[in-house]
């Protein structure tokens, strides 16, 4: 575990519950990823984003996006790790963001919330789709 990761685990582990820490490493990492991959689809800060120059992430896009991270790390085994780290489904994705939200290690705006995540997409299909290959 980097130091990093250390630390962070060190201030979210007592909220953390059946989620390890390479979960919260594995959230925090997909949602660095989806920033970028959002950012180099051409999509500029906006609206409550733009004073940081940092874009907000919804949380449908974040659930997005820590599908498409799991499938380029994790390949075939994307859903059996996300399983090993009681990762069920995005609504845990979305219990891991807001552990880090309440620690503060990450922020939320004022409109985001648990509901955010709720049913984005069915990991059964979503994984088998995603490793599919393409005609």
């Amino acid at each position: 575990m980097s130091p990093e990761a250390a630390l962070i685990w060190e201030r979210v582990k007592s909220r953390a519950g059946a989620f390890p820490p390479e979960a919260f490493a594995f959230v925090q990492a997909g949602l660095r990823h989806t920033v970028e991959s959002i950012k180099a689809a051409g999509h500029e800060p906006s609206g409550e984003d733009a004073g940081d120059g940092e874009r907000h992430v919804s949380g449908q896009e974040l659930c997005l996006g820590l599908r498409d991270f799991a499938v380029r790390q994790f390949g075939l085994l994307a859903r059996t790790v996300l399983l090993s780290w009681n990762i069920r489904g995005t609504e845990d994705f979305g219990k891991i963001v807001f552990i880090l939200v309440e620690s503060r290690v990450l922020r939320k705006s004022d409109s985001d919330s648990m509901t955010d995540f709720q049913g984005v997409f069915d990991f059964d299909e979503a994984f088998e789709q995603a490793l599919r290959p393409a005609r």
